[in-house]
Parts: C-alpha cells; structure tokens; sequence
C-alpha cells in the first residue's frame, strides 16, 4: 500500500459508506486489492463497524481516534453533517489520515542527537514508511544520498538499521 494521501469516506445513519475516495478503498481494503473483493459495499461497511467504531456498554457508537492499516497508523477524524431528510438520520464524513504523531518526538529526537536539518527531514519521511526511493523524490535527491543521511543518523543515534531509527522516534521516549 504506497498512498500517504488521505481516505475520505461519507457514511450514511447505518454506518454503510454512501460514497468514498480510492485511498479510502486502499487503507480499509489492505492487505487485499479491492478487485478481489467480490462484494466490496458489504466489505467495506462490514470493516467500517469492525474498525473504525466502538461501542461501550450502554454508550451510544464513537469513532475511533487511531487505527490500524498493515504496519501503518492511522488517524480518524469525523464530522457530522446536518442533515434535511426528515430526522432519518445524520451523514458522517470520516477523514483516514496517516498518523503524524511522531512530529514531537522527532523534534525530541532531532535535538537529542544533534540531526541536521536535512538528516531530519530525512528521518521523518522514513518515520512515514517512505522508502529510500520515495525519499529521494521528495526531497530532489538520489536515493543514494538518503542512505548516506541515514548511516550518518544511525552513527549518531547508536543504532544499526533504519528500524532501530524509527524505534527512537516512535518508541516510548525517557
């Protein structure tokens, strides 16, 4: 899965999506492609109420704040529509975004061991599961120098893979 793009989805009073964008099919649907989904409306509702909603005794139905898709983290944010069909319900807009929590730890971090602007920059798009390539593109530099700044990271931070990077930053922080 190699979207960072946001899902957005629009839900109707049941919870069935109603409409949705390709990074939603994409994050909701993983690891399978949506093509070998044969009833992907019942699938994505049924991954919808699984999980993207809660439910505590005798509560009404949340949202969560934070799922899970593959390896990657999620933020769900929702919005309620007003609605002019007769009190049949509410619509719920519900934005998927990659979770960006890790922005002040790696501000930690970057501090912490003395990161350059550019290891930095580097560092965070690792932290996003960007690979060496995907790095490379955004930051307009060769994949190889990405791998220069993260040996010169790793150097620093006392670790020897990228894992143990990304383990720094959003790993529990003493």
């Amino acid at each position: 899965m190699g979207t960072s793009e946001p899902g957005f989805l629009l839900v109707g009073p049941t919870m069935s999506p109603i409409a949705c964008n390709t990074q939603a099919v994409q994050i909701l649907t993983f690891p399978n492609t949506p093509e070998k989904i044969r009833r992907l409306n019942i699938f994505l509702a049924d991954k919808v109420r699984s999980s993207l909603i809660t439910q505590q005794a005798g509560e009404s139905l949340e949202f969560v704040k934070e799922f899970k898709s593959g390896k990657r983290r999620y933020s769900c944010r929702t919005f309620r529509l007003d609605s002019q069909d007769n009190g049949n319900g509410q619509a719920v807009a519900v934005l998927l975004e990659r979770h960006s929590s890790g922005s002040a730890a790696l501000s930690q971090v970057s501090k912490q061991f003395d990161l350059t602007e550019r290891e930095r920059q580097t560092v965070e798009l690792l932290v996003q599961g960007l690979t060496s390539k995907e790095i490379g593109v955004r930051m307009n530099i060769s994949p190889n120098t990405v791998k220069t700044f993260l040996r010169l990271v790793m150097v620093k931070m006392g670790v020897s893979r990228r894992s143990g990077i990304v383990g720094r930053v959003v790993g529990p922080q003493v």
